[in-house]
């Protein structure tokens, strides 16, 4: 009999609401448009997290608990960046410079007291870049998420991942996405955004293909 949708293991995208007065978010629409797509035997499932440094992570609970991933990626705008970021490392930082939007704006705090200065991805960053750039796409190994919102919840997640037994078998990390032509420049077109997620999805799953692409330096000298 056929294998429903509901029993493949599945990998969680999220993204964010749009924030800062915008009326869109590309890493919202770019996750919404792969919800229920299927990669390599497993389900994509797609949810909004608010960009809210008091709810964002309790969201992020009660979906990983809801459905149990095999891998979770999260997605969140970068405006000013022209390729897709395939985020290194999460800092144990908040220091907002903006407001999020429920109107606060913590300066120098941590995201979990006592956790360890930072976490590194443990998604395939290096070789999902070099597969995005043999597609054809722009991106890069980022080492900064910035210290707003999406990087209290990259860094709320591997400490999950790190510390909770029951998620102790499960890839997790993120990517920044740049902005839509509409909202300014540099820019990505969503069907480049959506593509490329879909491409990192499928590098992070096949350890076949991670192995095959060679490994080469993407660290900065300053």
């Amino acid at each position: 009999m056929p294998t429903h949708s509901h029993a493949l293991p599945r990998v969680l995208l999220t993204g964010f609401d749009p924030f800062n007065g915008a009326s869109i978010n590309p890493s919202w629409q770019a996750v919404q448009a792969l919800h229920g797509k299927r990669v390599l035997g497993r389900r994509l499932v797609a949810a909004q997290l608010p960009t809210e440094f008091g709810t964002a992570l309790h969201r992020l609970d009660a979906l990983l608990a809801r459905w149990q991933p095999e891998m979770v990626v999260c997605v969140g705008q970068a405006g000013g960046r022209a390729a897709l970021s395939l985020e290194r490392v999460a800092i144990n930082l908040i220091d907002a410079p903006i407001a999020d939007n429920a109107g606060d704006r913590p300066v120098d705090m941590p995201v979990v007291p006592g956790g360890p200065a930072a976490y590194f991805s443990t998604l395939p960053v290096k070789a999902a870049c070099a597969a995005l750039h043999r597609a054809g796409l722009l991106a890069e190994v980022s080492h900064t998420a910035g210290t707003f919102v999406c990087n209290q919840v990259f860094y709320g997640l591997m400490h999950r991942l790190a510390t909770q037994p029951a998620l102790s078998q499960v890839r997790g990390g993120f990517v920044h996405v740049p902005w839509l032509p509409e909202q300014g420049s540099p820019a990505m077109p969503m069907a480049d955004v959506v593509r490329g997620l879909k491409e990192i999805v499928r590098l992070s799953l096949d350890d076949q293909a991670q192995d095959a692409i060679k490994m080469v330096a993407s660290g900065r000298t300053h």
